[in-house]
C-alpha cells in the first residue's frame, strides 16, 4: 500500500521567539516539518486481507497494521494539498475556482 504524505497548511500565524522577544513571524506558513495522510491511496488486491468487513476505518487497524508489516509506503507530494474538512476548507476552495486559480489541475499545457 502506499499512501500520499503532505504538509499541511498552517491554520495559524508562526512566531519565531528568543525568550519573549519576537524575532520573525510569518502568516500561515506552509509547513515545512512533517508529513501528513493527505487522503490518496494506491493497494494491491491484498489490503483486502487486512480488512474485517464494512465497518472497518482504514486509518486505524488495517494502515497501522501495514506500517508494522512493513507493507505501507509514503510518496511524498509537494505540490498543492488542500484539505476540504470544514466548511471555511471548501469556501477557501470555491474561491480559488471563482478567481480561476485551480491548482489542484494538471496543465494542459
Amino acid at each position: 500500500a502506499t499512501v500520499t504524505g503532505v504538509r499541511p497548511p498552517a491554520r495559524f500565524g508562526e512566531l519565531i521567539l528568543n525568550g519573549s522577544k519576537v524575532t520573525g513571524f510569518s502568516e500561515k506558513p506552509q509547513s515545512s516539518v512533517g508529513r501528513i495522510n493527505g487522503g490518496f491511496f494506491v493497494f494491491e488486491p491484498e489490503i483486502f486481507d487486512y480488512l474485517s468487513g464494512d465497518d472497518t476505518t482504514l486509518e486505524r487497524d488495517p494502515l497501522e497494521q501495514l506500517a508494522s508489516d512493513g507493507q505501507l509506503e509514503a510518496f511524498s507530494h509537494d505540490g498543492f494539498w488542500q484539505p476540504m474538512d470544514t466548511l471555511r476548507d471548501r469556501k477557501y476552495l470555491e474561491e480559488l475556482h471563482a478567481l480561476g486559480s485551480v491548482p489542484w489541475l494538471a496543465s494542459s499545457e
